[in-house]
């Protein structure tokens, strides 16, 4: 989909057909998912941008039925691969496997390429962390080049192509944690909460009585790449950038900072062994941008990169022993960044 944006009017258009779509695709997922509004805005978000989410929660709380629910109202091809640790590469990517076929010659064997489950547009990786790492590695590939090498022969994977991830925090055993580069491959990471009584008594009411919601499709991937597109020509003023690339250096210990005096506030030195790589930047951008348009405004700012920062970069912190052994987490130290970072500097 062409994006003329050559007049202020095309702008306005432009952005108002996003916000129609977005609160559309939003519509149709809350008739399945209950509550987890926060949840639904920052899946969408990475749908819009062009990322992958990470979700993470215990079992129950609707991380599968969500990513369904998504494919089925925009329309675009699912598939959903169970990580287990005797899963194999192959099981992901697809393999080249020998088949009988009929020409002129008679009956001939060929190689062909079968393709794996990560030929979709939404890929849920369910449980991704009770795979081995080797197994993880298999959608490094895809989830940055968006192609797939097998055999010395790259293939290009459908478009727009999400990864989405779940892994539970609590259970331990027989898991793999997953490697930070993987990790950073995420443009966001999400928190999935139990549900709270009220939206509780409503699962129970959808669940339990016959009441189902019809889930309509009323988006196609053509629509979602023009609006992927049109996300990155929102402005930004270079104070807004500014300040998402402060918050991603502060992040970095002085150790590790190449800013003189470094930016990291004093629970950072203390807690921080490693702070967010340049991937943490371009999600606060991306998600300020896209959060932008949500609200019907055609310029980011700062209170959107504060809005996306917990989502961007908890995932991208690496955290020393003494954090673990006093409780620390991510989201308090991002929570702190937010606190008392300048806004000009």
């Amino acid at each position: 989909m062409a994006i003329p944006l050559d007049s202020p009017e095309q702008v306005q258009a432009a952005a108002q057909a996003f916000r129609s779509d977005f609160g559309r695709v939003r519509e149709q997922v809350a008739r399945a998912i209950v509550g987890q509004q926060g949840i639904i805005d920052g899946v969408l978000t990475a749908l819009f941008v062009g990322g992958h989410v990470l979700l993470e929660g215990v079992p129950g709380v609707g991380k599968t039925l969500l990513v369904r629910t998504l494919a089925r109202a925009t329309s675009l091809r699912f598939s959903r691969i169970q990580f287990t640790p005797d899963l194999m590469p192959a099981d992901i990517t697809g393999t080249t496997v020998v088949s009988e076929l009929e020409t002129a010659r008679g009956r001939e064997r060929m190689f062909q390429f079968q393709e794996g489950p990560v030929f979709a547009q939404i890929v849920l990786a369910d449980e991704i962390n009770r795979a081995t790492p080797k197994t993880q590695s298999a959608l490094l590939e895809a989830m940055q080049e968006r192609s797939v090498t097998v055999g010395g022969t790259t293939r290009n994977l459908p478009e727009p192509f999400l990864v989405m991830a779940t892994q539970n925090p609590i259970e331990q055993e027989g898991t793999y944690p997953l490697p930070e580069a993987q990790l950073d491959r995420f443009l966001f990471k999400l928190l999935s909460l139990p549900p709270n009584r009220a939206d509780l008594n409503e699962v129970l009411v959808r669940t339990t009585m016959g009441k189902n919601e019809e889930i309509a499709p009323v988006l196609d991937a053509g629509a979602i790449l023009g609006h992927q597109r049109l996300v990155r020509r929102v402005a930004i003023a270079p104070t807004v950038q500014d300040y998402a690339v402060r918050m991603v250096s502060a992040t970095q210990p002085s150790s590790t900072s190449q800013d003189r005096p470094p930016l990291s506030t004093p629970m950072v030195e203390k807690y921080v062994r490693l702070g967010s790589s340049p991937r943490g930047a371009q999600a606060l951008v991306l998600g300020a941008k896209c959060r932008a348009l949500m609200d019907g405004r055609y310029a980011a700012s700062t209170e959107d990169v504060r809005a996306v920062a917990p989502g961007a970069l908890r995932h991208r912190l690496i955290m020393n022993f003494e954090s673990h052994a006093e409780g620390v987490t991510p989201d308090a130290v991002v929570r702190n960044l937010v606190e008392t970072l300048p806004l000009e500097g």
